[in-house]
């Protein structure tokens, strides 16, 4: 049974912490890492202060700053784990962090502190050595979780929308909500070039808000708040020429090309789509626009290979589309996908593009987790009208669910992530006295506690099927 995933939780904004590394080692946690961090914050500073008409690729490429010497460093783990069973929980608060906790004996290994106001997951290059964090306030800052240290930073905006890493680790894309900027980074966080986000004539400018790394076809794709089109922008070296203007037939090289590799490739819309899932391929991307006055939603299901739209269907609410999940049923792939407004998470035949089912929650969620090796879907639920939080497990072989888990009020679940071999499944509850809870993905039960402070998200380097947008 195979599942890919792909999911966000942006953390709170706060302001900027200093730009070096600095950390300690988790209570009762011994480390042979531990000369590595004899470094010391330089304390609290001020992000400087532009404008969306003055900030550009100038203030971004003399923003960079990186550490010498950080390409000599050693090339393993300077700590007693398997680098491919790993943790990053990002913990809040009034003393932010992140803990590298080790998967296989389900322990911390080090605890480390980077700036705050961290957003989205972290992303990982394909061995998981560098993990990129990026912060509210601009700020993406390249980690060696081999050694425990950062290599380099950069600002790439203002304000940070989202970014991604593509899928051979080379590229990373970031999206700024101010200015409405796409930025290219290489690996080392060197900027290679910027796309503003404007109509073709320039006319018109708008907020990006997503990009997405399809790993399949070797591409970001790009939605767009207020334009009814979505970008392509491929990283394949061989990728076709781009035809923009009227074209009669683009196989035949008619109208005006432009370079494929790191162009913007257009599919124009009926209306905005805000939020993408996709298909196992990427061939196939599914997005909303805003939700209708009966309470639902049309989803588009858009081809990218011929760029238009094919289908729609209405769903309940207003599907979170961004936290779906695939998986096999019945002989068949489908999308499960939970509801920001509804309790209920629609299940989608990606074949025929037909709701199968509506499977009831105790109320709305923002994602929904899983992995090959387990028959189980987890999902997250806030338990209105008294706000508690929930996560409700359904087995996938039946679209039934089998128990529901509830948490006190007051703590909420922040995120979800399954072990390597999808033998344990490990739950963030926030709060000062927060809690990593692990348990069983065979027995459904509680098996172990760590305590955390206020953790706000929790990913993998090495997550079961695909890695994150």
């Amino acid at each position: 049974m195979k599942t890919s995933y792909s999911w966000a939780l942006s953390a709170a904004l706060t302001f900027a912490c200093s730009a070096n590394l600095c950390a300690k080692a988790a209570p009762g946690v011994t480390t042979d890492a531990g000369s590595v961090f004899a470094q010391q914050c330089n304390g609290v500073q001020s992000a400087p202060q532009y404008s969306q008409t003055t900030w550009g690729e100038a203030y971004i490429a003399s923003s960079r700053t990186e550490t010498p010497g950080w390409r000599e460093w050693p090339s393993s783990p300077q700590w007693t784990a398997d680098p491919k069973n790993l943790f990053v929980v990002v913990e809040g608060g009034d003393r932010p962090g992140v803990t590298l906790l080790d998967g296989g004996r389900l322990e911390p290994i080090h605890r480390f502190t980077l700036r705050s106001a961290l957003r989205g997951v972290p992303k990982f290059a394909p061995d998981g050595r560098y993990a990129y964090f990026g912060s509210n306030d601009g700020w993406i800052t390249k980690v060696d979780l081999w050694n425990l240290r950062i290599t380099s930073e950069i600002r790439a905006g203002i304000n940070l929308c989202d970014m991604v890493l593509s899928s051979d680790g080379k590229w990373l894309m970031a999206a700024t909500e101010a200015p409405h900027t796409l930025a290219l980074f290489d690996a080392d966080l060197n900027l290679r070039s910027t796309y503003f986000a404007n109509t073709l004539d320039g006319r018109q400018r708008s907020p990006i808000s997503a990009v997405y790394d399809a790993r399949p076809r070797k591409s970001f794709i790009v939605a767009l708040n207020d334009i009814p089109e979505l970008w392509e922008i491929s990283y394949n070296p061989a990728a076709e020429p781009i035809y923009d203007g009227l074209v009669h037939d683009y196989k035949m090289g008619e109208g005006i090309a432009k370079p494929g590799y790191l162009g913007v490739r257009r599919t124009r819309l009926d209306a905005p789509l805000k939020e993408l899932a996709f298909d196992e391929s990427h061939a196939y991307a599914l997005g909303t626009s805003q939700m209708r006055v009966d309470e639902s939603s049309i989803v588009q299901v858009v081809n990218l290979d011929v760029r238009r739209k094919i289908t729609e269907l209405v769903v309940k609410g207003k599907p979170n589309l961004r936290a779906s999940i695939t998986f096999e049923y019945q002989g068949t792939r489908v999308l499960a996908v939970p509801n920001l407004h509804t309790g209920v998470v629609s299940v989608i035949d990606v074949k025929t593009w037909k709701l199968l089912k509506n499977i009831e929650t105790p109320g709305p969620g923002y994602f929904i987790r899983s992995h090959e090796a387990t028959p189980y879907a987890w999902t997250h639920s806030i338990n209105r009208p008294a706000d508690g939080h929930a996560l409700t497990i359904i087995d996938k072989r039946t679209l039934e669910v089998v128990t529901s888990v509830m948490y006190p009020y007051g703590q909420a679940v922040t995120g979800l992530e399954f072990t390597a071999d999808g033998h344990h499944v490990l739950v963030s509850l926030s709060g000062d006295h927060g809690f990593l809870i692990i348990y069983d993905a065979a027995t459904l039960k509680e098996i172990k506690r760590l305590p955390m402070r206020n953790p706000t998200q929790i990913s993998t380097p090495s997550p079961p099927v695909l890695p994150r947008r």
